[in-house]
């Protein structure tokens, strides 16, 4: 026997269609919920007198697609072996992000095992998996989610994933999972059509959400029911939420307050560490800010601040939101304070941005930083990596300066050994009307962006396949260098206590012309962006050399000798 219930609280009446056709009334309660028993496998729901079969708002699997019935899904009968997981608490990790559809060839969450031990190998403390609940086609990013409760089909489904986040806590990596509650995908979402979900106004991707309004308690609870779902019954660490500054909530509590006292409340009954991570393009320190401090709670937000520094530096470039960016002493600034626009002018935004973190109060890992993600590759008009635009030195120097900064560092997948496979757009609507629709404004968004070269068509398959990794690159002597140094430099950063020492009012910078020395206790890392070589000083006389990018650097006493395009860290 299965238990149905929906909630549909402005619904006179709710049907379900079990296996074989046949349709049973469910009985209303005052809650709003519609409740049912009956034996049955597939099912849908119709609402009042209509005849048209919706899936499940709630549904846990989703077989046939996000257009199909939905099936019942026993969450007790998987076979898990991570008795023993403890959690990883983030102080101290290292991220990676990938995209289960393009990671390997045949883009599924079994595939992903297979690879889980290069992870291991590298250094990674946590896999973060870009969205993987059921979306329309067969391939997407994954920001088109309909089914809020369901992982994709043809990654795995609800089985898949259990198995890769199994066999991650078997080889010591936490998992954390992007969860996007900002707005439903453009086709399969049917949940608005049992309830009151969406409000009147919108953002960049759609509707919003109805997070205030009337009927607002049973959205809340949808979304807050779906994060604890993820945490408890897929066993992840934590989760990704995606744009948080598109939550339009006005009321007292705010919905990422309440959810993050809902998972505090689940971790402390699990015995384990759950993370919640935000993208918020705010710069506001209350989202990370503890609830007892009058925060939101969160435990970590991405820093594209930090981004934004580094790829400036690094690549010179300019347009755009890097107007600001690009100079040492603004990566000074960001790797002192962690925000550059910390209530100060942005250019960009043609307005004051942004509020400044407290150094003394704030850890330096409540701030995630990248010189690549998915974003800040996929939205370039060719999706193309920061491998493509510098020199393999400069790709050992940016890595250098993310791992020995005090934030949490993440790498996009490939990044480790310079992947040059790119990462496009891509998507598989099957709707002709909607396909031309995004290609069409896909177009039109990077031509306003001033791009006068073809931009891929997002529907075609051929963007998907060529955004997939390249394993056998790592067989290639200069891409298998990168990878080792990689691994060295996080290796380096887990023995130095000083390369984890969050503690922001501990940073020391002295930016010079395109060089930079940075100085954590007794650990120092001097940087040489510039094509020529370079003395740079040292704060303190240097008693060891750990690692250099270049075999041409040489310390001697309190200076640093570096060729071009290098960078040494020492121990003083």
């Amino acid at each position: 026997m299965a238990e149905f219930a929906v909630w549909a609280p402005e619904r006179s009446r709710v049907r379900v269609r079990l296996d074989g056709g046949r349709d049973l009334d469910l009985t209303p309660g005052e809650d709003g919920w519609w409740r049912a028993t009956a034996p049955a496998t597939d099912y849908a729901f119709l609402l009042d007198d209509g005849d048209e079969p919706l899936p499940d708002p709630r549904s846990p699997w989703q077989p046939y697609g996000v257009h199909g019935p939905s099936r019942v899904y026993d969450h007790a009968a998987f076979g898990w072996t991570d008795a023993g997981w403890t959690g990883r608490a983030l102080p101290g990790g290292v991220l990676y992000e990938l995209h289960v559809g393009t990671f390997t060839p045949e883009g599924t969450f079994d595939a992903a095992v297979a690879r889980l031990d290069h992870l291991a190998d590298l250094g990674v403390t946590t896999v973060e998996l870009l969205p993987v609940n059921a979306f329309n086609g067969t391939h997407n990013w994954g920001y088109d989610g309909v089914c809020w409760y369901a992982p994709h089909e043809a990654y795995g489904g609800p089985d898949g994933l259990k198995r890769l986040v199994d066999a991650c806590h078997a080889r010591g990596l936490a998992v954390v999972v992007d969860a996007v509650y900002n707005h439903f995908g453009p086709s399969g979402a049917y949940a608005p059509r049992f309830a009151p979900y969406l409000a009147e106004g919108a953002n960049t991707w759609g509707r919003c959400l109805n997070l205030d309004g009337p009927h607002s308690d049973g959205v809340r609870r949808y979304v807050v029911d779906s994060a604890l779902m993820w945490l408890r019954d897929y066993h992840a660490d934590g989760l990704r939420l995606d744009a948080v500054h598109a939550l339009v909530d006005h009321r007292a509590v705010h919905l990422l307050e309440e959810l993050a006292a809902e998972v505090d409340a689940l971790a402390a009954h699990l015995g384990r560490p759950l993370t919640l991570i935000a993208e918020s393009d705010l710069n506001d320190p209350r989202t990370v800010t503890p609830r007892e401090a009058g925060g939101h709670g969160l435990h970590a937000q991405w820093d594209d601040d930090a981004h934004h520094a580094l790829h400036a530096l690094l690549t010179g470039e300019r347009q755009g939101y890097y107007a600001d960016f690009g100079g040492t002493d603004c990566l000074a600034t960001v790797l002192e304070g962690a925000f550059f626009h910390a209530g100060t002018w942005s250019s960009f935004r043609r307005r004051v941005h942004g509020r400044r973190v407290d150094r003394e109060r704030t850890p330096g890992y409540r701030f995630v930083a990248y010189l690549q993600n998915h974003d800040q590759v996929g939205n370039r008009a060719t999706g193309d990596r920061i491998a493509d635009t510098l020199s393999p030195a400069l790709l050992k120097v940016g890595a250098v300066l993310l791992f020995t900064a005090p934030f949490t560092p993440m790498l996009f997948m490939g990044e480790e050994w310079g992947a040059r496979t790119p990462w496009q757009f891509f998507t598989s609507h099957p709707e002709p009307e909607l396909a031309a629709a995004v290609a069409g404004g896909r177009r039109a968004e990077f031509a306003s962006h001033g791009w006068s070269g073809e931009v891929p068509d997002p529907q075609d398959p051929m963007t998907f396949a060529r955004s997939h990794l390249d394993w056998a690159e790592l067989d290639k002597p200069a891409h298998r260098e990168l990878y080792d140094f990689h691994r060295d430099l996080i290796a380096l950063r887990r023995a130095r206590a000083d390369l984890t020492d969050p503690r922001l009012d501990r940073v020391e910078v002295w930016p010079g012309d395109r060089s930079l020395v940075v100085r954590r206790g007794a650990t120092a890392v001097a940087a040489n962006l510039a094509p020529h070589p370079r003395r740079l000083p040292l704060p303190a006389t240097a008693r060891a050399t750990l690692l250099v990018t270049d075999p041409g650097v040489a310390v001697h006493g309190e200076v640093a000798e570096l060729p071009g395009e290098s960078a040494a860290i020492v121990a003083f």
